[in-house]
């Protein structure tokens, strides 16, 4: 049962005026039973299964209130009544109780995020399918831009006598990584020196400040193939381009053929749109990252009118000192919010501690 003064999730988001000690208590557990059974919720239901001390008349006439005040909808004239958008507001903003994840639960996630590859890309997308699997919606996140990289090390592997792998190690602790041709042999020997050389000149250094001109001339005392030294020049200024925007992973679309609000077909077409679209997501996301914690956003509140029956908790994540990306969950209104938000929480301190590697030489 949800209990009032409840902390409320840092959204920076308008509130209407309080209810008063009753109006709350009514709408508190309506919320609450709704979000639990998915049923209309009527005065017989709150008299006979919670101990609100006031009488079934009385119940009545607040519901109709509540109702009349836009908190509460009724589907129809029969039926009991459903939290509206407001309601909702109301139940996340003032009533709803923080959930705490179990140990296991967050050792779980913890060790879900350290199991992704270390290339950038490969770990949100993961931590978007890890989300989408414990919430059962869809989920989906961002990427930091890239331009915040710092070089820490390269490393060059024979795999051929003319192919070479590099992996590219940065600040973020993630690789980017290529398997080059080049028209020369080259040896173990010959590569592992140059990699040597070239990280000790280039360590700690913003990516974006080593170009085709540095390797080359670097790679006169530990020579390399100049076609190799090229494709290694372009894989650094791949992951420094200032402009690159962050990239956008969902997963879970499987999920929404299981919520009952969405079996009208337009409705599920409408998301899937927005799916494949990604933009609207993406926007949702970036403007999380001027938020100090967790976001909702419910139904009407959200920027497409295909999305009034949904609603999006959104959290975002760190690198160093600042925010750099996030993680979200897009499911129907009604929605277990405190769970998500724990969720949401503990993935984006995965990625956090992910990210932080050596970034504390960068703070």
């Amino acid at each position: 049962m949800p209990k009032k003064n409840a902390a409320r999730p840092k959204d920076g988001t308008r509130t209407e005026p309080v209810l008063d000690e009753r109006k709350t208590s009514i709408l508190g557990t309506v919320v609450y039973e709704y979000l639990a059974t998915g049923e209309p919720v009527g005065s017989a239901t709150l008299t006979q299964k919670y101990n609100l001390g006031i009488s079934p008349a009385t119940v009545r006439a607040e519901l109709a209130s509540l109702d009349q005040e836009g908190y509460l909808d009724q589907p129809h004239t029969s039926a009991g009544r459903v939290p509206s958008d407001l309601g909702y507001r109301y139940y996340i903003d003032h009533l709803m109780l923080p959930e705490t994840l179990t140990q296991e639960e967050r050792e779980r996630i913890h060790a879900e995020v350290r199991r992704a590859s270390h290339q950038l890309d490969a770990v949100i997308d993961h931590a978007s399918h890890v989300l989408s699997n414990l919430t059962r919606s869809i989920a989906f996140a961002i990427t930091p831009r890239l331009r915040s990289q710092v070089f820490r090390h390269l490393e060059l592997i024979r795999v051929a006598a003319r192919a070479t792998h590099a992996v590219l190690v940065t600040n973020l602790g993630l690789a980017a990584q290529l398997t080059i041709e080049s028209k020369q042999e080259v040896d173990d020997e010959q590569l592992l020196r140059a990699a040597q050389n070239i990280n000790r000149q280039f360590a700690d250094r913003p990516l974006a400040g080593i170009g085709l001109d540095d390797l080359t001339s670097l790679t006169r005392d530990t020579p390399l193939p100049d076609d190799l030294v090229r494709a290694i020049a372009g894989m650094l200024a791949e992951n420094s381009e200032a402009d690159v925007e962050r990239r956008l992973f969902a997963g879970g679309a499987h999920n929404l053929l299981d919520q009952p609000e969405f079996r009208d077909l337009r409705t599920l077409r409408a998301i899937l749109d927005l799916l494949e679209e990604q933009q609207t997501l993406y926007t949702l996301l970036r403007n999380t990252l001027q938020a100090p914690g967790p976001t909702v956003a419910i139904g009407r509140e959200l920027p497409s009118a295909d999305m009034s029956e949904c609603s999006v908790v959104t959290v975002p994540y760190r690198i160093g000192n600042r925010n750099a990306g996030a993680v979200g969950i897009l499911g129907p209104r009604r929605m277990q919010y405190a769970r998500l938000i724990a969720l949401l929480d503990c993935m984006a301190e995965g990625l956090n501690e992910l990210f932080q590697g050596e970034t504390r030489r960068d703070a």
